[in-house]
């Protein structure tokens, strides 16, 4: 897959992301849509509305049109990359789809997204059946929803809209915030080892579920230590470090230390190498740390962290 798949995907339903409307999803929910994990599938499964998908699935047009349906960005940002897939739809794939993009401020019903100005980020393509299709995209707006275009009707099971984060941190004048969280613009930047689970899990909003949920890298044979960096949502002061381990019961690091930085060169301590137990989350305070943009999070030798909140102010 293209290197833009290595970017959040800001559509996720567990960073916020929802299906607000589609014009028909007669034989399988729009909602399936940006689900998290791989399309599933279990040949010879009826329901009322025929074989069960795992996606979206629409009735077979007889009229002229298209099928359609809106997504709002969980994390609103610059989009990258997109990727349709058609996993399990074989004789009921669409031959051709497109992505349409906007901004709107607010909370926006169905009916004013429907009459918004919207911006062709993926023109009109060709499918095939059960496959995952991606498209770059070169567009430097903010938006906060798209819409899938399926041509004409048919099954589509997992919409993928990758970028970079962009928030509005204004609503968080005078407070704090996690400095952190992928939803405020945070992003690792630099891994050691991502083996069995991606590094941004880290950042992710809420509790995971299970150790997949979290980053987790192998086993090290040297003398050496993982590693992860933190570009921080905006400069801040870091008030408060959450170090979570949960779920990790015999993958846990024995101990781990934080440096930050401004620029992402010259690194200062902020927080020492501090033993670390299983399945367990951790807080620890800060007193008088400078301002960061960028944080690394040591770890030692190896393991898996669930959860990294970085609590405290912009600087």
């Amino acid at each position: 897959m293209p290197d833009f798949t290595t970017l959040p995907d800001l559509a996720l339903r567990t960073v916020g992301g929802s299906v607000v409307a589609a014009n028909d999803e007669s034989f399988a929910e729009k909602e399936s849509l940006i689900r998290p994990g791989r399309p599933g599938f279990k040949a010879e499964t009826f329901g009322n509305k025929g074989q069960v998908y795992d996606g979206w699935e629409t009735r077979r047009r007889r009229e002229p049109g298209h099928d359609w349906a809106i997504v709002r960005l969980g994390m609103p940002g610059v989009i990258r990359g997109v990727v349709i897939d058609t996993a399990w739809f074989k004789g009921n794939y669409p031959p051709h789809a497109s992505v349409e993009a906007c901004a709107m401020d607010g909370y926006p019903s169905p009916a004013e997204l429907a009459a918004a100005d919207w911006v062709q980020i993926v023109p009109k393509v060709d499918l095939k059946g059960d496959a995952e299709h991606a498209f770059e995209v070169s567009d430097e707006h903010r938006y906060t929803h798209v819409r899938l275009n399926m041509f004409p009707d048919g099954g589509i099971a997992r919409l993928r809209v990758h970028g970079e984060v962009r928030p509005d941190l204004s609503v968080y004048e005078g407070l704090g915030l996690d400095l952190a969280a992928l939803a405020n613009g945070a992003v690792v930047t630099a891994c050691s080892n991502e083996f069995y689970s991606a590094p941004n899990n880290v950042l992710a909003p809420g509790l995971a579920r299970h150790q997949a949920e979290g980053w987790e890298t192998a086993r090290r044979r040297d003398e050496g230590n993982d590693w992860l960096v933190i570009r921080l949502a905006t400069l801040g002061v870091i008030r408060l470090v959450e170090i979570d381990t949960t779920n990790l019961l015999f993958n846990a690091p024995g101990a781990v230390s934080l440096k930050g930085s401004v620029d992402g060169e010259t690194w200062f301590e902020l927080l020492p190498t501090t033993r670390l137990q299983p399945d367990t989350p951790h807080r620890f305070r800060l007193e008088d740390a400078p301002a960061a943009a960028y944080v690394r999070v040591d770890i030692y030798p190896d393991g898996g962290l669930a959860r990294v909140r970085l609590l405290g102010t912009p600087a």
